[in-house]
């Protein structure tokens, strides 16, 4: 007879039954989210997914080093920074202006080394956008770190451009680029400049253009390297400071940063705006309280300015510096370029071009080649920089030789400079120096830089270094590339490190007025286009300013080939924008190229909807211009004032709708240049406005 199973060993079977099936539903469940791609599933899972975003990160951060021959390619509007950390130059940036009139921009990093004469390049995937005339600082922290803000980006065919409004900084000991994110920054700009001031960095100035209008800057905004925070600075309306004003000299001081000249338009209502060269100089004096003083002392007194201030025990404030009419100043000019010399408490400028815009047919321009130094301490003083004379040769005269376009008096004490006299009308110029009968190769000034603005300078320890700039004969422009060295202490020759071998001819203006000649024959008969010169900076042709909205496509189709050959790019006015292309990104610079053309009628501009503009805005810009369309349409009485707003409204609505497309596009690349919906939005309501129109951005 078999023994019968106590009560508690069969409640023990049916649990561990229970467990196990249990057990077996876990497993299903597991097995269906491992199936389903679930990474999370046990610890080495996890650990796998922590290794895969560290590989990502280092991917992404990444930084290629590469040994380079010569200096970067020919550019200008880049920034040659002294290294805090080292016997480096660093190189950022920039564009370019190829002969058939397309622009390009860079965003490389380059790194010169003067005791090996060797450049290296660093390439990173993370880093800003290509761009140019932007602005940077430098500080010594952590090894060393370039901040970068701003500058510009334009369509290779410069119909459009936009500006940037993002912040980077560049780490010398790591040569990598991290972006700074703040809620509160500055406004997006070109052409404005930055400097570092103990743990400060200072932004002033620059323009903003949308397209409509140029607007120049003078506010001031001042970043905190350790709170990692922007403020704007305010000032009292009785409070003096600079002008507005782009391309300025922008220099740090023990006592503050040192502002010279710029550029900017005047414009006045009914007149075309006129280019204005600044030559004043003032100093922002900087203090913080003084920690070997009682409570609460500063070294300047304080001023509240507003709540953010308060609290910062930073104190600014603008003088003007004033110069005796007596006393040597350079002559008046735009572009040209200033850089510290710490050790001589100066700083060293050279170049610029001077402009005499005496009607709208002519501009005569003057090139420099001088340097000028600027001693800041105590009412600044302007002196005059020399290559010294050589000795004379024993049994011989000293020979002496005057560089191209520029004239000097004679001076027989060694130990004066002798002084930059105006200098002569520009003549043929070339960048290979050729030695003549009865002219000394030793002669020092034969070793000065060609005239140009818009070098890129800066001096390490005490050693200046220039490279590049533009030189301009007729409407042809010219980007050098020569890389050049003095020695300030000895002011005894230039040492050129690299040769341009730019050949800048005589026949350049007569070439160039034959092409132009040539264009306005071509173009006679394109009378329903708008045509954007290459050479002449998307100012439109007189022959493209009547447009015949008629026209046969066929006809455009058959005169694309033509308009190539000879050097020309072609966009459509505003109310022909053709929608059935397939490339939106195309369509969005076309029609920003488009929205710029200043020669469209009152009629075009009002019935094109603009980036950052919504349907009620664009309506309310419009209502006048729609309510008449529909009264055309309708051919009804003009009594039936409802019905023809209605009808009004519903045609702007479907224009809208029509360009909308196009405006998501536009929108997205201003978003990527750093423009927040707001300024976009302050920009549509800007349109109509006149236009900067013509204006060169390198001189600003």
């Amino acid at each position: 007879m078999a023994k019968k199973k106590p009560a508690g060993s069969k409640l023990s079977a049916k649990a561990a039954k229970k467990a196990k099936a249990a057990q077996k539903v876990e497993r299903k469940e597991t097995k269906k989210v491992k199936g389903k791609g679930n990474k999370y599933d046990d610890e080495e899972d996890l650990e796998a997914i922590l290794e895969q975003i560290r590989q990502e990160w280092e991917a992404a951060h990444s930084v290629t080093e590469e040994l380079v021959e010569g200096p970067p390619s020919r550019r200008v509007n880049g920034t040659l920074t002294a290294c805090p950390s080292g016997n480096f130059l660093w190189f950022i940036g920039g564009e370019f202006f190829s002969e058939d009139g397309k622009a390009y921009f860079y965003n490389d990093v380059f790194r010169y080394s003067p005791e090996k004469d060797e450049w290296r390049k660093f390439v990173s995937p993370t880093c800003p956008g290509p761009r140019s005339a932007h602005a940077i600082a430098v500080t010594p922290a952590g090894g060393g770190k370039l901040f970068i803000f701003g500058g510009e980006f334009s369509s290779q065919n410069q119909t459009t451009f936009y500006h940037y409004r993002d912040f980077w900084c560049f780490d010398i000991s790591t040569h990598t680029w991290d972006r700074i994110e703040t809620k509160i920054r500055p406004t997006a700009r070109s052409g404005h400049r930055m400097a570092a001031w103990k743990h400060y960095i200072v932004l002033f100035g620059g323009f903003y253009d949308p397209g409509f209008t140029t607007r120049y800057l003078n506010d001031l905004w001042i970043f905190d390297t350790q709170e990692y925070k922007w403020r704007p600075i305010e000032f009292k309306p009785n409070e003096i400071r600079p002008s507005p004003r782009s391309g300025f000299s922008f220099l740090s001081t023990p006592e503050g940063i040192l502002l010279h000249g710029g550029y900017c338009k005047e414009y006045v209502k009914g007149k075309r705006p006129i280019g204005i060269m600044l030559e004043d100089t003032w100093v922002l004096k900087m203090s913080l309280p003084d920690p070997t003083a009682g409570e609460g002392s500063v070294t300047s007194p304080v001023t509240k300015k507003n709540a953010a201030a308060a609290a910062d025990p930073l104190v600014v404030k603008w003088e003007r510096r004033k110069r005796p009419s007596t006393a040597y100043a350079p002559a008046l000019r735009s572009g040209c370029t200033m850089t510290a010399w710490l050790p001589k408490e100066m700083a060293v400028m050279f170049g610029g071009v001077t402009d005499e815009d005496t009607n709208e047919e002519t501009l005569e321009s003057v090139f420099w080649n001088d340097l000028n130094g600027y001693h800041w301490t105590g009412k600044g003083r302007w002196v005059s920089m020399t290559l010294r004379k050589p000795k004379k040769k024993a049994g011989g005269k000293k020979k002496s030789v005057a560089i191209p376009n520029t004239k000097y008096s004679d001076d027989e004490d060694d130990d004066v400079p002798k002084t930059p006299m105006k200098p002569m009308a520009p003549s043929a110029v070339t960048t290979n120096r050729i030695i003549g009968d009865g002219i000394d190769p030793d002669d020092p000034t034969l070793t000065i830089p060609l005239p140009r603005y818009n070098a890129m300078l800066s001096v390490l320890r005490n050693t200046l270094y220039i490279y590049g700039g533009i030189f301009e004969r007729g409407s042809r422009e010219y980007t050098l590339d020569d890389f050049h060295s003095i020695q300030l202490d000895k002011m005894e020759r230039f040492v050129c490190l690299k040769e341009s071998g730019i050949i800048i001819g005589e026949g350049d203006d007569e070439s160039d007025e034959e092409d132009n000649d040539n264009d306005e024959d071509g173009d006679s008969d394109d009378s329903d286009e708008t045509y954007y010169d290459r050479d002449d900076e998307g100012i439109p042709d007189e022959e493209g300013e009547e447009n015949d909205h008629d026209h046969d496509h066929d006809e455009e189709e058959e005169e694309d080939d033509d308009d190539m050959d000879k050097q020309k790019i072609k966009f459509k006015t505003a109310s022909t924008v053709k929608l059935e292309e397939n490339d939106l990104a195309s369509q969005a610079v076309a029609f920003m190229g488009v929205s710029k053309d200043t020669a469209r009628s009152p009629e075009e501009v009002l019935s094109t909807p603009l980036p950052g503009e919504t349907l009620a805005m664009f309506y309310a810009r419009s209502r006048d211009y729609w309510s008449q369309r529909a009264f055309d349409n309708s051919g009804e009485s003009r009594g039936i004032d409802k019905q023809l707003r209605t009808a009004g409204f519903t045609l702007a609505q479907e224009r809208y709708a029509e360009y909308k497309p196009i405006l998501k596009q536009v929108e997205k690349m201003l978003a990527e240049a750093g423009l927040d919906e707001d300024e976009m939005r302050r920009s549509a309501s800007g349109a109509g406005q006149d236009a900067g129109g013509g204006q060169s951005r390198n001189r600003r």
